[in-house]
């Protein structure tokens, strides 16, 4: 459901807050984008009818892959309210059951949001000192001030992250509405002494580009492609404010500030072709210069705001979608459940983008290494929302065919475009994203096997409730016992090894399994269920959309409303605790074995992650060979 549906008053606040969180990266494009295409690595020689066209394909672009595929179609998938590719994934799995297809989906589901990670790495380095370059532009003996002043800006960013996108969003919504009436107001005014720069709206511009230069244009889509970066966040962080905020403030605000500012860049290269060093601030009236960088900086942490958030409700919905191992994530808004920060995926970000900041050193240099996820991640996207419009929508083939036929093209082409930049750079987001799949692909696996591992150590429930028919246990102390279980049909293994070697059953045992739903949130009719066993077992299973944080003692007090009364005080929370060590029969490569182990071992303690309370817990050691 989408959230602006439940809560119409608050319409207005999800607007600015879309505005201040998912429009940065985007609405940052024009800063370098103009300038990459005429003064790039891979630039065009600086005639009107190449301005015209470049600028054609920026409009065009922006039209057919934000405004059509991501505002319209993809938007359309969203997965009770959760965008994104690993909602996205979800949703394309629920209709296919066959091994071969499943395989496929999830490869290109989890490549996609590793890519997604490259993203928003690259972004924040590239966005900010797009916007403190400006000071090279008022005074070039500022230009030794752009790298350092990247830096603060950047640490100031992620330390306030803890805060919540909730509160960042009210914040910059307002500044951002600055920005976009601000570059509108520049462009228009440029565009109204060169009003010939209109004649861009037409395609034919684009498409004699393209074909006029061959090799040479077909290379400057590389460049073109920065004007859509920030067009997944739109996707990612549909969960945050709703589709309807996000719809809204593209076409009302967003849309036609960009296309007004590139117009304006393009009439200024018209009229003045030694602009070209820096179109962007070159439009600003000397008075304004010194305001303008102020406003492009905050703007540009307004860019990295969209992809920072997008990347910790991936992550969140990894863990909860068993690609990731558990770590501590924090809900920051008590109205807003997709709302989250990531501690861990927050220092892990901030490292790296210091990282490019320093060893790149300008926005020029990491326009190069820029493109390759972005496009990656779109192409990857359009196959995922295909599969969605067969499987779910049921979409007639013709207009699967032609739907299909236009975005692939498009993406296709970026991405062929973008390839040329393997050797500039583009293979630092490429590695990343192939390393994150890598990781998450063998997490997953090496999960599947662990647990394969424990159901053939221990034995059926029903085997071990007979156990205990024809040999009752001679002590059964007072209270309940809870054991978590991650599989319904056997017995928990803490269970079986804590009556192998004690002898002890409590008086009233609870086997928990929690499980997690293809949909981000559970109705409250399908939270829970509780089935009664002999020997006074319970069996109550969980249920959790992929984006709700686990709580078990809230879940439990929903069992009173099935008649299951549980005292607290009375009751042991019982996990198990594995030691993993390599096994003779490899189910893993050695490589993947070492990976997971560690993985494993540095996984986020459950009794954090599910909220028990501390005092109640018994942690059982087990050592399993995979």
């Amino acid at each position: 459901m989408d959230r602006t549906k439940s809560k119409p008053s608050g319409f207005l606040t999800l607007s600015a807050g879309a505005l201040g969180v998912v429009y940065g990266d985007i609405g940052t494009s024009p800063l370098y984008t103009v300038r990459e295409v005429f003064g790039g690595a891979y630039a065009v020689p600086l005639t009107p009818e190449n301005i015209f066209g470049a600028l054609s394909l920026i409009f065009w672009a922006l039209l057919i892959i934000v405004a059509v595929k991501y505002v319209v179609f993809v938007m359309h998938a969203d997965n009770h309210g959760e965008g994104g590719i690993m909602a996205l994934t979800a949703l394309a799995l629920r209709q296919r059951h066959r091994r071969k297809h499943r395989a496929w989906i999830i490869v290109l589901g989890l490549f996609g949001t590793a890519l997604f990670y490259g993203d928003g790495m690259i972004t924040p380095a590239i966005s900010v000192l797009g916007a403190m370059e400006g000071l090279g532009v008022a005074a070039a003996a500022l230009s030794h001030y752009v790298v350092p002043g990247s830096i603060l800006v950047l640490l100031a960013l992620f330390l306030i992250q803890r805060r919540g996108t909730e509160r960042v969003g009210k914040l910059f919504g307002p500044i951002m509405l600055l920005w976009f009436l601000a570059i509108g107001a520049l462009g228009f005014d440029s565009m109204r002494q060169t009003p010939e720069v209109m004649a861009a709206f037409n395609p034919l511009y684009g498409f004699r580009f393209l074909t006029m230069h061959q090799g040479m244009g077909f290379a400057a889509l590389g460049a073109v492609v920065l004007a859509v970066t920030g067009a997944e966040a739109l996707y990612a962080d549909m969960g945050h404010f709703g589709k309807i905020p996000i719809r809204a403030t593209w076409f009302a605000v967003v849309f036609p500030g960009l296309i007004l500012n590139y117009l304006g860049q393009g009439a200024l290269l018209i009229r003045n072709p030694e602009a070209v060093q820096n179109p962007f601030y070159l439009l600003v009236p000397e008075w304004a210069l010194y305001p303008m960088i102020g406003l492009a900086t905050i703007a540009t942490v307004i860019a990295s705001q969209a992809v920072i958030s997008g990347a910790f409700s991936l992550t969140h919905q990894a863990i909860q979608l068993d690609y990731l191992p558990r770590q501590r994530m924090v809900h920051t808004s008590e109205s807003e459940r997709g709302q989250i920060y990531a501690p861990a995926v927050n220092r892990l970000l901030l490292v790296s983008v210091l990282a490019l900041v320093l060893v790149f050193g300008s926005s020029s240099s990491l326009a190069s290494a820029y493109g390759l996820s972005v496009v990656g991640t779109m192409v990857v996207t359009t196959l995922l929302a295909l599969v969605v419009a067969h499987d779910t929508w049921r979409w007639p083939g013709l207009a699967l065919l032609l739907t299909g036929a236009v975005l692939l093209s498009v993406d296709l082409s970026f991405l062929t475009a973008n390839l040329a930049k393997l050797g500039d750079g583009g293979w630092i987001p490429l590695s990343l994203g192939l390393i994150l799949a890598i990781v998450m692909s063998t997490w997953k696996k090496g999960r599947d096997v662990l647990f394969a591992r424990l159901q053939q150590e221990s034995e059926s429930l029903s085997r071990f409730l007979q156990r205990l028919t024809d040999e009752p246990p001679p002590f059964r102390p007072a209270g309940t016992a809870i054991f978590l279980t991650a599989r319904n049909l056997s017995l928990p293994f803490a269970l079986l090894r804590n009556y192998e070697h004690n002898q002890v059953i409590h008086q009233r045992v609870i086997l928990l399994t929690m499980s997690t739903l293809d949909k981000p949130y559970a109705a409250e009719k399908e939270k829970i269920t509780i089935e009664a066993l002999d020997h006074n077992f319970f069996r109550i299973t969980t249920r959790f959309g992929f984006m709700e944080r686990p709580n078990v003692l809230r879940m439990l007090n929903l069992c009173r409303h099935g008649g299951l009364h549980i005292d607290l005080d009375q009751t042991t929370f019982f996990l198990g605790r594995e030691t993993l060590i390599r096994s003779a029969e490899r189910s893993l490569n050695r490589w993947e074995e070492v990976l997971f182990i560690s993985m494993f071992r540095n996984a986020y303690n459950p009794t954090g992650y599910f909220k028990l309370p501390v005092d109640r817990v018994v942690e059982l050691g087990t050592v399993i060979a995979i």
